[in-house]
């Protein structure tokens, strides 16, 4: 079976994904995404045996922010990009239960 061209390759997860890319996008997007898929292919041949898993970046450390509280968005700004919205909230589709 013949590989799929990057355009390919990049209409396939945007379907997967439900986003709607034009040819244009699409082919722009090609390219990025078969570079970063060229870096998994070099990570994968890395020969790791003997090497043991990593549990902490630093090992100790707390490397982790102070936990401040901070002013979060404002309704109108976190919900500017939402398909659908009710007063203060994301409207999405029911996907548990019965009929609406």
């Amino acid at each position: 079976m013949p590989a799929d061209s990057p355009t390919d390759t990049v209409l396939q997860v945007a379907a997967l994904a439900r986003l709607e890319l034009d040819p244009t996008e699409a082919a722009a997007f090609g390219p990025q995404l078969a570079a970063i898929l060229a870096q998994f292919q070099t990570l994968a041949g890395v020969d790791v045996e003997g090497v043991e898993p990593m549990t902490s970046a630093a090992a100790g450390e707390n490397v982790l922010r102070a936990d401040e509280p901070v002013p979060s968005l404002a309704p109108d700004a976190a919900l500017s990009n939402a398909p659908a919205r009710v007063d203060d909230f994301y409207r999405v589709p029911k996907t548990v239960g019965g009929l609406e």
